[in-house]
C-alpha cells in the first residue's frame, strides 16, 4: 500500500468510515449544509442512556460548589449591591480528572459495542488521558498520538505529564514534533491497526458532554432555586460549549446565557515551531477557540459535531497572567487546587460578577485535575526558560509569547468581550473561501442561519457585504 503523504490523505474518507462506522453522506444536504440534528439523534444516544454509560466507568455526578469566599472577595471589590454569586462544577472528580471523561466515555462505549479491539485519539490535551482511562476500564487497547516537542526536542511540562498519565492507564503514546504530520500519522495508524477513531468531534463525544450542562442546571436549581443567569465555558475546539449548551437546553434552562472564554494568545501560531513552547497553555486559548468557531469542519471527521456559534451568546478573552492569578486565588480562598487551563472561565466569571447584581448567578462549568506538570510554577518556570518574561503588574500589559503579567490585585482582572459579529462574519468568509464554486441555495441559508444563531435575512445581508468587500 502506498504510504506517501498525498496517497494516505486521498484515502481519508474511507479510513474514517471504517474507523468510526458512521456514513456521514447520510446527513449531507449540500457541500455546505448537513442535517445536524439528524446526525446528533441518529449517531448519538438519549440523555438517560448516556448517564447509564458514564456511571459504569466513574464519570458524571460531579459536585457543584458555591464559591462563597471568592464571591465575598468580589463583593468587597464591587460597587454596592453588586457581586454575583459564583458556582463551580468540579469536573476534576471524573475518573481521569476532567470533563473530557464525559466525551471519551461514550466514544469508548461505542467502540466496544461495534467490536473494535482498540481505540486511537490524536490529542495533546486532557482528552488523551480520558480516552486511555475509559479504554482501560472497558478492556480495549489504546493509542494516543500527541504533539509533544519542538525541533529542539523540548516539550512543555504539561504535555509531558499528560503523556505519562496516558501511559499510566496502559496506553501506547506516539510522541511527535509540532507540524502538519499529526493527521497523516493518525490516518496511517488507524489504517494499520483497524482501531476505532475516538475523535474529539464525533456525535458520540459531544453527546457525552450534554450530561454536564444538564447536571449543572439541576444542581443550581436545587441549591439556589433558580436557573443560572449565565454559564461560563472555557472554549477551545467547541465541544465543551456545544455539549454544555445542549445539556442546558435539555434541562429547560432556555434563558441561561452561554458565554465562551479563551486565553488571548493572539499573534502566536499553534503550528509554529518557535511559538509552540511560548504559549504556556495547551488548550482553552484563541489559537483553537477562534479558528474552530469560524470554521468547525477543519477537523479529523467529515462533519464536526462541535458547532460553538450555534450556542454561544458571548465570547470573552482573558490573559495568561490573570488565569495564573485566579488559579492561586481558588487555592487560597476555596482550598481547591486545580489546573490553570480549567480556570480560564473562572477568571472571566470574576470580572463579570463585579458588574452584575448580587442576586444574579454565574456558573463556571468545569475544573480540571492538577499535577506537577500543570502546576503554575512549572509552567511559569518553563515560560522563563523559553524567553518569556514573567512579572507582576497590570495584565493589560500582557504580550502573548513575550510577557506574562500577573495581576497585583483582583480589581485588575478584566475580561475583554470579543465581537460575536466578527466571528460570524469570519465563518461566512470561510464558507465562500472553501466552496468558491457552490451557488448557495435556500437550504444552505437555512443551515447557515442555524449554525450562526441568526436570522436568514441577516445571513444574506452579511454574505452580500462580503461580495461588496471582495
Amino acid at each position: 500500500m502506498d504510504n506517501n503523504y498525498s496517497a494516505v490523505l486521498s484515502r481519508k474518507s474511507e479510513i474514517m468510515r471504517k474507523s468510526m462506522g458512521i456514513d456521514y453522506n447520510e446527513f449531507t444536504i449540500s457541500p455546505v449544509a448537513f442535517d445536524y440534528e439528524k446526525m446528533m439523534e441518529k449517531a448519538g444516544y438519549p440523555l438517560d442512556e448516556i448517564f447509564r454509560i458514564q456511571r459504569e466507568t466513574k464519570v458524571a455526578d460531579t459536585p457543584l460548589f458555591e464559591l462563597k469566599n471568592l464571591t465575598s472577595m468580589v463583593r468587597r471589590n464591587s460597587n454596592k449591591g453588586y457581586g454575583a454569586r459564583i458556582f463551580l462544577k468540579d469536573e476534576a472528580a471524573n475518573a481521569s480528572g476532567s470533563f473530557k471523561d464525559r466525551r471519551a466515555s461514550v466514544s469508548i462505549f461505542e467502540a466496544q459495542k461495534k467490536g473494535y479491539q482498540g481505540v486511537i485519539a490524536a490529542t495533546s490535551g486532557n482528552y488523551g488521558a480520558a480516552v486511555a482511562s475509559q479504554a482501560a476500564q472497558r478492556g480495549l487497547k489504546c493509542i494516543i498520538v500527541q504533539e509533544v516537542y519542538d525541533s529542539r526536542k523540548t516539550g512543555q511540562p504539561e504535555i509531558l505529564e499528560k503523556a505519562r498519565k496516558c501511559e499510566a492507564y496502559g496506553a501506547e503514546v506516539l510522541q511527535m514534533s509540532v507540524g502538519p504530520e499529526l493527521f497523516y500519522y493518525l490516518l496511517m495508524t488507524l489504517e494499520d491497526t483497524g482501531f476505532f477513531n475516538a475523535s474529539l468531534y464525533t456525535p458520540f463525544g459531544i453527546a457525552g458532554v450534554e450530561t454536564l450542562g444538564f447536571e449543572l442546571a439541576e444542581q443550581v436549581r436545587k441549591i439556589a432555586g433558580q436557573d443560572p443567569d449565565c454559564v461560563m465555558v472555557t472554549h477551545a475546539g467547541g465541544g465543551n460549549v456545544t455539549g454544555t449548551a445542549r445539556g442546558l437546553q435539555k434541562a429547560g434552562a432556555d434563558k441561561t446565557k452561554v458565554l465562551g472564554v479563551s486565553v488571548d494568545l493572539s499573534g502566536l501560531h499553534m503550528a509554529s515551531d518557535r511559538d509552540f513552547n511560548r504559549k504556556s497553555f495547551t488548550t482553552g486559548h484563541t489559537g483553537f477557540g477562534i479558528p474552530f468557531a469560524t470554521w468547525p469542519d477543519r477537523v479529523d471527521v467529515p462533519r464536526n459535531a462541535a458547532r460553538p456559534l450555534r450556542y454561544l451568546d458571548g465570547y470573552y478573552l482573558v490573559t495568561q497572567g490573570e488565569v495564573f492569578y485566579t488559579t492561586q486565588l481558588l487555592a487560597l480562598l476555596e482550598g481547591l487546587e486545580r489546573g490553570p487551563a480549567g480556570n480560564t472561565s473562572l477568571t472571566a466569571a470574576i470580572s463579570l460578577a463585579r458588574k452584575l447584581p448580587q442576586d444574579k448567578i454565574i456558573a463556571v462549568q468545569e475544573t480540571e485535575y492538577t499535577g506537577a506538570g500543570k502546576h503554575p510554577f512549572a509552567q511559569l518556570t518553563f515560560a522563563r526558560e523559553n524567553g518569556v518574561t514573567v512579572r507582576r503588574g497590570n495584565p493589560i500589559e500582557n504580550k502573548p509569547g513575550i510577557e506574562i503579567v500577573i495581576p497585583e490585585n483582583i480589581n485588575q482582572i478584566e475580561a475583554t468581550e470579543y465581537s460575536m459579529d466578527e466571528l460570524k462574519y469570519s465563518y461566512l468568509k470561510n464558507v465562500t473561501k472553501n466552496f468558491p464554486d457552490h451557488k448557495l441555495a435556500e437550504k444552505d441559508f437555512e443551515f447557515l442561519a442555524q449554525d450562526l444563531k441568526m436570522e436568514i435575512a441577516a445571513v444574506k445581508e452579511k454574505l452580500n457585504l462580503l461580495k461588496v468587500k471582495g
